[in-house]
Order: structure tokens, then sequence, then C-alpha cells
């Protein structure tokens, strides 16, 4: 048995007008697969896909109640493109965020709602990822965070630190899953999360099961009777698993 990070979600007060925004700022395209939900995906991959984390925008009742340790890293592959990308965000409706980050190569910028996200400084690890070079979730403990993540996905630990660990997909592609140590990480909120979901095939109970054995605990963030089940891993960050697909 074995869960796949396939896509990042949004809470928002209008999924149309965010999901546009982030459509445009990563490239892609949009879809809906129900009222009040916006997938943005790029053209030409069936999702899922571990060549890309999707994104999905969700509109919920109060998002400024709805808080998460998760935010996006985009990809850039010179200075230029970071400058060019950063003008062009901006006209989009990003504004410039300040996170306590001082003078660092990276742009830190907040979308149209206020979640924060990194235009990154081009990186050579970053160059095969697609626009989105990391989802990154900020923790009092990489390496435990590593170990669970490890352990739930069929995702490979690439790098462990006490400052840092770095995960990605078992096919070597895609964005990367990055837990960042952050001195009080509680303060640290967005609207962002992660879903997970198991292969065809699989018995998602039996996945929420191991995911239990492994340290993670049942969460309520208003779901009511949905067909996905909400978990928070041993550091209480929230996420969902999903139907097989």
């Amino acid at each position: 048995m074995a869960l796949r990070l396939v896509q990042v979600n949004f809470k928002a007060r209008d999924d149309a007008a965010l999901g546009g925004f982030w459509a445009a700022a990563l490239g892609w395209g949009v879809s809906s697969e129900g009222p009040s939900v916006t997938n943005v995906e790029p053209a030409g991959l069936d999702y899922p896909d571990p060549r890309v984390l999707f994104v999905d925008v969700v509109t919920v009742p109060d998002p400024e109640t709805v808080k998460y340790r998760a935010h996006l890293d985009l990809a850039t592959t010179s200075v230029d493109h970071q400058a060019e990308l950063v003008a062009r965000l901006r006209e989009l409706g990003a504004t410039s965020a300040d996170v306590g980050q001082g003078d660092v190569p990276w742009e830190v910028l907040a979308d149209p709602e206020g979640n924060v996200f990194c235009v990154l400084e081009p990186r050579p690890i970053y160059q095969d990822t697609g626009p989105i070079a990391a989802a990154v979730v900020h923790c009092a403990d990489p390496r435990a965070m590593a170990e669970f993540w490890g352990e739930a996905t069929d995702w490979a630990v690439h790098e462990v630190t006490d400052d840092h660990a770095r995960l990605r997909s078992a096919q070597g592609v895609g964005p990367y899953l990055e837990f960042v140590r952050t001195p009080d990480a509680g303060s640290v909120w967005t609207r962002v999360h992660l879903d997970l979901r198991p292969y065809p095939g699989d018995d998602q109970s039996a996945e929420v099961a191991r995911l239990h054995a492994l340290g993670a605990t049942d969460a309520d963030v208003g779901q009511g009777d949905a067909a996905w089940n909400v978990l928070a891993d041993p550091e209480g960050n929230e996420f969902c698993v999903l139907t097989p697909g």
C-alpha cells in the first residue's frame, strides 16, 4: 500500500478568481469538478500525474478561519526569468509580503487572497520540476516529518538535516515536498494544505488505518460527511486522504 501526493488545496473566498490567478501564474488552464471548486491543471496531462502537483481551489464560507502551515515555492531558470515572473505576478494581483525573511535572493509574495508564496532564484535542483519547485511545510522537527511522510507516502527522502528535509515522488520527477524548521512553527499560517490519494484498487480505509499507526490523528475542519478523510500529521499539519484513483 502507498499514497501519492497529488495536489495542493487552497481555501478561498472566490475559487474562480483565485484559481484564475494561479492558472495564469503557472501557465496552466482551469476546469471545475463541481460548484465552488476550480481545478488548476497543465494542458496535456491527465490527473493525477507525478510530474506535477495539481492545484484545487475551494470556496469556503470563512477562509480566514482555515489555518495550515504550507506554501508553494515557484521555480525560475535565470535571474532574468525570476524578475520577469515577479513582475508578471504583480500585474496579476500579487503583492510583496514580509514574513521576516530579511535580505534573501528569493521574492516573497502574497496572492490576491493573501496566501504567501515564494519565487525562488534559479537553483539547479529545481530546473526540472516545472513551475512549482516545492510544496513547503513549516515544522519544528524536519527529521521526524521526513520519517512520517516517507512512510506515509511512496515519496523518497532525498535529504534530511536538523533544519530541512526534502522528498520527491517515487518516479523521481516533479516538485519536491520540503519541511523547513521554523521557530514557533505554529505561528506560520496559510490556507494551503496537501491532498494524498491511494493508488487505484487500494483501500482508503486501510490507508487511513496505516497512517494512524504511523502517528496521524483524525482532524475536523468542518468537512462533515465527506468522501475524503481529514488527518493531521504528528506536528498537527492537516491533510486529506482522497478516494483511490
